[in-house]
């Protein structure tokens, strides 16, 4: 099962300009090299066959007729592989010639597309030998002793996939065939090029392909010509990209004077979900006449299993590299923002929360410290209460108290020992049961305390809990669960670490940076249960729901693209190679979809929050699920990897 996995190869030959035989034969070594690869789909660069700066050379019968067989060689050289292979070469149609994309598979020649858009301006003239293929009527041509359909709305149905063509200059148009091709159905968009180098214009091409293959929601295989091009007047370096909707996957090296192929996988299945999602997307499919379009069905593949190479970010809600920065920037931004205009709203210059020593209640209180800096409002208007239980221990009491102090905001303390072991008492409940009633009776009472002081102060309470909490129902419900606002209810846990560290970097004073660096290496816990003989944590959190990092990449594929267990399966053993087993997956996987159900009660009633990312779980946003919503066919599909 691939899973809607469709591996692409984009080459880039070295070419000798009229000279198809030569050219071909460097080709047929790409065309083996992708087979061997196990690529579906290859794709060359704009006239691969005779190089694309042959000028006035293209009015020569000679160079035509050398191309035509060489394209019959093609042909007979790929009679027994299944792969798809697209080359360039000019098509005599009519009296007029056309500047072509040849689509071969298993000895025959299964389409022509013309180029539509002809650039003939600065160091562009291809009208002095091409006609577009917008002044053509659709019609058939005789070429290498067959028929073939020629004309621009050509959709390519593979067992795996769908893909429509275009050539080089139709991607800078206003409105570029790949727009109507794709929502017509194309999930791949296969481009030939023969783009030449000029200072800053690479930049400029990866931003066009990441913005076409976002806007179209589609993947993207691009080939330009390299090194062998005429140097009379410009420099051809040879750019091979691969993108999926909106993000580059895989590039080549630029300015070789090597052949080149890069190979990656388009993931179809997530293709097809964004465009099940997005609704303008499907809107706009009334633009396009299905009618208008020839459809073209390959032949059967033999399908072989293929191992993924393309890289899968184990972190998917933390971006790597420079990128994390300015990320952490933008979600505390959104953050502020929508507390600071809930606290302008509702007139109140007081916010209550429960400070635990934790991550979330940290991040929790250091968004609340900065609305209020943005209001012009006294920061003694936040009012951290912490609320010592039977689980505190040192270590996260000192950092609460030490962090509520370093930010100048009201400190209050209410220990709610007394009033839970009076409650057990009320409901005659054994203390020495640490069971669920021991520990959300805590959690309940600290709810009790924050709403109950906010009532005093006119002030509202903020939430704390985060995206990945809500996710496994790891809330008691009407105690943590419950607040006015909660502000982390869309960051995932292992964001929340992230952005914790890097709030510390930005402060410049070192108590409270050494305060929050404790904190981002304190374990994760409710601290409900009593802590150990040394005063240390017994109840930490991932040793009993499950490592967040594994349930944040779940919950990634799951409620951002719909994918079925066994595929997320299948991407996290790719993401965690080395680090968890494969029964570790297996078995957190499965903790992930039982609670993920189950749990969907304490969604349905969620107090608002601003979404920050690509996932929220608020019912009035991105999800809205039955309470009562059977997980049987995902369970079945966990037990049975």
């Amino acid at each position: 099962m691939n899973y809607g996995l469709v591996r692409v190869a984009a080459g880039i030959p070295q070419v000798r300009i009229a000279d198809p035989d030569w050219n071909v034969r460097q080709i047929e070594n790409l065309i083996l090299q992708a087979q061997n690869q196990k690529a579906e789909i290859l794709v060359t660069p704009e006239l691969s066959l005779t190089g694309y700066t042959c000028a006035d050379l293209f009015q020569q019968q000679v160079l035509l007729d050398e191309a035509e067989i060489a394209l019959m060689k093609l042909m007979d050289f790929t009679r027994s592989m299944d792969i798809i292979t697209v080359v360039g070469t000019p098509v005599s149609y009519h009296g007029c010639l056309l500047n072509c994309a040849a689509v071969i598979q298993k000895g025959k020649l299964i389409g022509l597309v013309p180029k539509t858009y002809l650039p003939n301006y600065g160091e562009y003239y291809e009208r002095r030998w091409f006609l577009p293929a917008t002044d053509i009527p659709r019609g058939n041509v005789l070429i290498c002793g067959q028929s073939i359909h020629l004309g621009q709305q050509q959709l390519f149905h593979t067992p795996t996939c769908t893909f429509g063509i275009e050539i080089c200059e139709d991607l800078w148009a206003p409105i570029p065939p790949s727009s109507r091709l794709t929502l017509a159905g194309a999930e791949i968009i296969l481009n030939l090029s023969a783009d030449n180098d000029a200072v800053g214009k690479y930049d400029y091409l990866q931003s066009l392909l990441r913005q076409q293959s976002a806007r179209t929601i589609s993947g993207y295989v691009y080939a330009a010509a390299g090194f062998g091009e005429s140097t009379q007047d410009l420099v051809f370096g040879g750019k091979a990209l691969i993108c999926e909707n909106g993000a580059i996957l895989q590039h080549s090296q630029r300015n070789s004077i090597e052949t080149q192929l890069i190979t990656t996988e388009i993931d179809t299945e997530r293709i097809r979900a964004e465009r099940r999602r997005n609704t303008t997307f499907s809107a706009s499919m009334r633009e396009v006449d299905d009618s208008t379009f020839l459809h073209t069905v390959t032949d059967q593949m033999v399908q072989s299993h293929i191992q993924l190479t393309r890289h899968v970010d184990p972190h998917p809600f933390v971006p790597s590299g420079s990128m994390l920065a300015r990320h952490c920037q933008e979600v505390f931004n959104i953050q502020v923002e929508g507390l600071a205009n809930r606290l302008r709203h509702t007139g109140s210059q007081v916010a209550v929360l429960g400070i635990s020593g934790g991550l979330d209640s940290t991040l929790a209180l250091l968004v609340c410290a900065k609305a209020f800096d943005l209001l012009g409002l006294n920061r003694r208007g936040i009012v951290g209460i912490t609320m010592p239980g039977f689980g505190t221990t040192d270590r996260t009491y000192t950092n609460a108290v030490n962090l509520m102090k370093y930010l100048g905001i009201t400190i209050r303390e209410i220990s709610i020992r007394e009033a839970c072991i009076q409650h057990f008492a009320d409901i005659g409940h054994d203390i020495n049961i640490h069971d669920t009633t021991y520990e959300n009776s805590q959690a309940r009472e600290r709810t009790q305390i924050l709403m109950d002081a906010a009532n005093q102060m006119n002030g509202i309470v903020i939430g704390t809990g985060d995206l990945s909490e809500l996710a496994l129902g790891w809330a008691t419900y009407n105690g943590d669960h419950m607040s006015m606002y909660g502000v982390n209810a869309s960051v995932p846990k292992t964001l929340v670490r992230y952005l914790v560290q890097w709030i510390a970097t930005e402060i410049p004073d070192d108590n409270t940076r050494a305060t929050l660096t404790d904190i981002v290496d304190t374990p994760i816990s409710p601290e409900l249960i009593p802590a150990d003989e040394r005063g240390e944590i017994t109840q930490k959190t991932e040793d009993l729901v499950g490592p967040y990092e594994l349930h944040d990449f779940f919950l990634y594929y799951t409620l951002r693209w719909g994918f079925r267990p066994s595929k997320t399966y299948m991407l996290a053993r790719q993401a965690f190679s080395g680090k968890y087993t494969d029964e570790t997956i297996k078995k957190w996987l499965t903790t992930f979809f039982r609670r993920f159900f189950s749990q969907q009660f304490k969604r349905s009633c969620l107090p608002d929050g601003p979404k920050v990312g690509s996932c929220s779980l608020s019912p009035r946003g991105d999800w809205r699920m039955p309470s009562d919503a059977s997980a049987e066919s995902w369970l079945k599909e966990c037990e049975s990897l």
